[in-house]
């Protein structure tokens, strides 16, 4: 199946060659290609040019994008899509006057959805988190990563994982796979964190390992949860596996979390709603990269990650939907996007960086992913005819995307 989409309007983050990331100042500029056209062949992007080299080009589908915009799809590279039920009631809570942690101490919050998880039977929990996918795919989505953590049981946690599986294996959007049992204490563990911790090593990471349900291993390192040397512990046995950290750290409190991290090369730090100088210097010059997540400050009413100073020391961003039922229930990335801008103060080019090439590299699949490179898989947002890129952000009620193209198929 080959698609041309000719008369493009701008086709944006046009790269001749294959990038990593693009960090500091770099941010700041979006390759962009205008009067356009794009040729696919299958799944895979094999041309691009200006419409006055089209020179007679033809394929099997024509699509005019005539006053509409090209661009890579989201890489989304922090989610929790699989879940069972809603959390609307610790919603009304918050307004009510409760914080997140006091509604967690209630039983509310990660244990209150590991407890619906547990009773929700595995193809019931597909068909949940497919109507998730199907939405978030229709939003311009192209490229996610899943991670567990509402299992909390070695059944549970091994049901989380076999569902995002089923996901990889049924859907075109591209899945990456996060094993995170270590996102909070389950009741009967209450007083035996190190006990849960033994469960995680000697139990389920082996389980997990056998049949291959993850590419990467997080903690959630915050106080209250799984402090430094819980980290330590998880992320050294692991390595065993070679599973790559990607770790929750600094959402509520900053004490060294990064600088674990970056010791252990994890290829991403998410959250980082609270740093501090410290955490910056350990960030410099390694391979781990931020990753904001503001629709949970938005929803929340917390802090949000300082991009700019984060950007400004030199450093790459990504930007991430964080969907899950309790701090961030959408994985709407357009709204990830204006929501960086209008309160982050990224510029439209940091942010639509952040959320492809940089969310790419946040995953693990720049090669494949996250520009618009000869060679890179066929994952496109067309848009509604807008009047530039900085609609996208400045619209932030409006749904500006035309078709969505994952995999080289219309979807």
């Amino acid at each position: 199946m080959s698609i041309l989409i000719t008369n493009i309007k701008e086709l944006l983050q046009v790269r001749e060659t294959k990038i990593k990331n693009v960090k500091g100042a770099e941010m700041q500029i979006l390759p962009t290609l205008k009067n356009a056209y794009l040729l696919i062949d299958n799944d895979t992007i094999v041309d691009y040019g200006s419409m006055r080299y089209l020179n007679g080009l033809d394929a099997e589908t024509v699509i005019d994008a005539s006053n509409k915009l090209v661009l890579p799809t989201w890489c989304d590279s922090h989610t929790h899509i699989v879940y069972s039920g809603q959390r609307e009631q610790e919603f009304v809570d918050r307004i009510n006057g409760l914080s997140y942690e006091e509604i967690a101490n209630r039983g509310g919050g990660i244990l209150n959805s590991a407890k619906k998880l547990q009773n929700t039977s595995e193809e019931n929990l597909y068909i949940q988190s497919v109507s998730r996918i199907k939405e978030v795919m229709k939003l311009g989505t192209g490229a996610i990563e899943i991670k567990s953590g509402y299992g909390l049981t070695t059944e549970a946690e091994l049901k989380m994982l076999r569902v995002i599986k089923r996901i990889k294996n049924n859907f075109p959007i591209k899945v990456k796979s996060t094993f995170l049992a270590a996102h909070a204490l389950p009741l009967d563990y209450k007083n035996n964190k190190q006990g849960f911790i033994d469960l995680i090593i000697n139990n389920m990471l082996p389980k997990v390992a056998e049949e291959q349900l993850a590419n990467y291993i997080d903690v959630f390192c915050e106080k209250g949860y799984f402090n430094l040397d819980d980290t330590e512990q998880i992320l050294k046995a692991a390595s065993k596996y070679h599973l790559m950290p990607k770790i929750h750290v600094n959402q509520f409190n900053a004490f060294g979390g990064i600088k674990v991290a970056v010791k252990h090369h994890a290829l991403s730090v998410d959250h980082l709603e609270e740093l501090n100088p410290e955490d910056i210097d350990a960030l410099m010059g390694s391979s781990t990269i931020p990753v904001a997540l503001p629709t949970c400050s938005y929803f929340l009413s917390i802090p949000y990650t300082p991009a700019r100073q984060l950007i400004d020391a030199g450093l790459p961003l990504a930007l991430a939907s964080d969907y899950n039922p309790g701090s961030t229930p959408s994985g709407n990335m357009n709204f990830v996007l204006s929501t960086a801008c209008i309160k982050m103060k990224m510029t439209p080019e940091e942010a639509i960086n952040a959320a492809t090439i940089n969310g790419a590299y946040a995953m693990g699949i720049e090669n494949e992913y996250g520009s618009i490179t000869k060679g890179k898989k066929a994952n496109l947002i067309i848009t509604k005819e807008i009047p530039s890129y900085n609609f996208i952000p400045y619209a932030f009620g409006s749904n500006l995307i035309d078709q969505v193209i994952i995999n080289g198929d219309r979807i």
